[in-house]
């Protein structure tokens, strides 16, 4: 499991930047279980961060990508532009939220769709100012770093981030904000730090990743939604981790009822294949130049092709629904636990976008040790989960959304038997 020789070799090949949660290296996948280079058998409850909702290598995702290989691979749709990049964009423009004319564009990463998203904003309202929340993150790229509310590890000496970018906290009442003291905060930046009417848009994750999945309060959401109509602002969704069925709808923004100008998506709509994509309204997408958005690689013939086929396999499996139920069982079972394991403060998360966190029983403060030691101890038994959240005591459940039922079950037992083992301990 330790794969030491590979892991010699990494260490002298590959910048330590590039951290690394396990040290498995993957030699095949299936569903929801991936193989090492030493034939040991893992559940997979990373599923890529949030990737391969459809599961590792799904049959009709697959069948899509090798028939695109078969009749071409890459020409820069920015230079001789193909259909299926056409039939994404018209697919994306009806299925996000909102009741008006949308267009998209495509690009290759979540951190580079949310570049995207803000240069998109900044265009269409001649505006400047972003805010971004305490715990989010939108990316390792200069812009992604600035909007991230987390220093460590993301920010750490890479020097000034870009201005116009302000912080609010976001709203975790379990921590000591209030939805209303956010949005106490809000006012005062407007009145401290910056004017609203060079704010270009604020930007938000439905329900936060890195950050400890925390969903944001309905009453926030809304909040945002009519602090945004009354000054001019463009409110962008990253539902890069939240999208395509995760959270039991096919994008987080559902379960509010509103809609927002922007959407930023990535991950889970490539089912293992690179494609990011920004979809808007039309009109505001409509504001850079021709040649102002793209990239070589943006929207490639690859990527696009697995995407349809994400699509339909979400909708003709029903996974929304199959993320609804799976998520209760993983809650229902993590209640279960709460008298043997008093560690467990938090059992949180809409759909199959999971999360339980812990606390020091004798300090109550939040314990990012027992979160690991939960972590090791699932990962000697054969289950890969992540840790998350600003004091790292969060484990986040992320597992396909396709996992067969008894591998589930299996899971389950093996998650259990960590935690009381790791309580022992």
């Amino acid at each position: 499991m330790t794969a030491t020789p590979l892991t010699d070799r990494k260490n002298a090949a590959i910048s330590r930047g590039v951290g690394m949660t396990t040290q498995i290296y993957a030699d095949r996948a299936e569903n929801a279980e991936i193989w090492d280079k030493e034939g040991n058998r893992y559940i997979d409850f990373a599923a890529g961060i949030a990737v391969v909702n459809t599961g590792h290598r799904h049959p009709r995702v697959i069948e899509a990508v090798k028939k695109q290989l078969d009749r071409f691979t890459h020409t820069c749709h920015q230079v001789v532009p193909y259909e299926n990049y056409v039939e994404l964009a018209e697919r994306l423009n009806t299925i996000t939220p909102g009741n008006f004319a949308k267009k998209t564009i495509f690009v290759t990463t979540g951190a580079e769709a949310v570049e995207n998203a803000v240069k998109i904003a900044r265009a269409a309202t001649g505006r400047q100012a972003v805010i971004a929340f305490s715990g989010g993150f939108h990316g390792r790229t200069f812009m992604g770093m600035a909007l991230t509310g987390k220093v460590v590890p993301y920010k750490v000496g890479f020097g000034a981030m870009p201005a116009d970018v302000f912080h609010a906290p976001f709203p975790v009442e379990m921590h000591g904000t209030t939805t209303e003291q956010s949005l106490g905060v809000l006012k005062k930046l407007f009145a401290a730090d910056v004017d609203p009417n060079r704010v270009a848009a604020i930007i938000i994750e439905p329900v936060q990743g890195e950050g400890g999945f925390y969903p944001v309060p309905v009453a926030f959401m809304k909040a945002l939604r009519e602090i945004c109509d009354q000054h001019g602002i463009l409110l962008i969704a990253d539902e890069v981790q939240t999208g395509f069925a995760r959270t039991g709808k096919l994008f987080a923004m559902e379960h509010y009822g509103i809609a927002a100008d922007i959407t930023t998506m990535a991950k889970g709509l490539g089912g293992g294949f690179p494609i990011a994509a920004v979809t808007g309204r039309a009109e505001i997408m409509d504001a850079p130049g021709p040649g102002g958005l793209g990239g070589t690689y943006a929207g490639s013939p690859i990527g696009v092709a697995a995407a349809h086929a994400v699509l339909d396999v979400i909708k003709d499996e029903d996974l929304c629904n199959r993320a609804e139920n799976l998520g209760a069982r993983l809650k229902q079972r993590l209640a279960s636990l709460q008298d043997k394991v008093p560690e467990i403060v938090d059992i949180r998360g809409p759909g199959f976008m999971n999360a339980v966190e812990f606390n020091d029983v004798s300090t109550k403060l939040p314990s990012a040790d027992f979160a690991n030691k939960v972590r090791l101890k699932a990962l000697e038994k054969g289950l890969i989960l992540l840790t998350c959240g600003v004091h790292g005591n969060v484990i986040r459940f992320l597992a396909p959304i396709t996992i067969q039922d008894a591998v589930f079950a299996e899971a389950l037992d093996i998650l259990e038997a960590a935690m009381i083992e790791a309580r022992a301990a």
